[in-house]
Formats: C-alpha cells, sequence, structure tokens
C-alpha cells in the first residue's frame, strides 16, 4: 500500500478489521466496480459502505458485524491505489495519517 498511507491510531484500527474481514474489502471492491460500470465518474464511499451493509444484513442473512465508519476513506484509498486506473473516482480529503 503505497501513496497514501502513514500508520495512525485510526489506520491501525482499520487494518486490523480488514485483516480479520477480507470479504469486506472484496465487497467494497465489487461495489465500486458495479458503481464504475454504471458510466459514474464519481462515486460517494458513504454509499458503497451502506451497500456493504444491505447486503450483508438483508441479502445474505449473515452474522451481523459492524463496519465502522471511520474505515470509510481508507478503504477508498485502498481502492484507488491498487486500481490507479480509477484515481479520483473517490473523492478525498486529507486525514492525519494520509
Amino acid at each position: 500500500m503505497d501513496g497514501y498511507w502513514e500508520m495512525s491510531d485510526l489506520l491501525k484500527k482499520m487494518w486490523a478489521f480488514h485483516q480479520e474481514n477480507p470479504h469486506v474489502y472484496e465487497l467494497f471492491k465489487r461495489f465500486t466496480l458495479e458503481a464504475i460500470k454504471s458510466g459514474r465518474a464519481h462515486y460517494s464511499v458513504n454509499a458503497i459502505f451502506e451497500r456493504i451493509r444491505w447486503y450483508t444484513d438483508i441479502e445474505t442473512k449473515n452474522d451481523p458485524f459492524k463496519i465502522n465508519n471511520n474505515h470509510r476513506p481508507y478503504y477508498a484509498r485502498m481502492f484507488m491505489d491498487q486500481h490507479p486506473e480509477h484515481e479520483g473516482f473517490f473523492r478525498i480529503r486529507r486525514t492525519p495519517s494520509a
């Protein structure tokens, strides 16, 4: 993970969550790529997170888990870092750890 990353407490918490729940990022990528394929030039990371919540709570009947809203900017940055062709898809602000 290059570019945006320094290890703040928020990032450490997000990274620990990601290590324990890699399926969340897989859903994040899936729903983000669906938004991109729909023709959108930009989209809301908040909407992607709510889509993940809907999917896991309603559509799949998985065991409930919580996704901290503080993780949103890091998931957006991780996606754009891994998919540089979609740089700028999420409009991001500077964070203390980025």
